[in-house]
């Protein structure tokens, strides 16, 4: 999930909120195309080691995307690309 040189896109720097970065970044490759509906994000600690954030970043940027709508948590299954809202999707 870091970008293609393998560095994380999370810049510390920048004048935003980390976890903000971090679902930014996940709703960025969910609008490409790379995360596709139905497919299961990482879960919350591998998100955080493969961003290199805290684990309560990584939850924070999870609970966005699921306010955005571009995700959904199932407990004890993983979170989801959510399907749009015109389509069945199998669901």
């Amino acid at each position: 999930m870091t970008g293609a040189s393998g560095q994380s896109p999370i810049d510390p720097n920048k004048i935003a909120y980390v976890y903000m970065q971090l679902a930014d970044h996940i709703a960025d490759r969910i609008a490409k195309g790379d995360l596709r509906p139905g497919a299961r994000l990482l879960g919350e600690r591998d998100l955080a080691a493969e961003y290199g954030v805290a684990n309560l970043t990584a939850r924070r940027a999870v609970r966005e995307l699921r306010e955005r709508g571009l995700v959904v948590t199932l407990p004890a299954k993983g979170t989801f690309v959510a399907y749009p809202a015109d389509s069945e999707g199998g669901q």
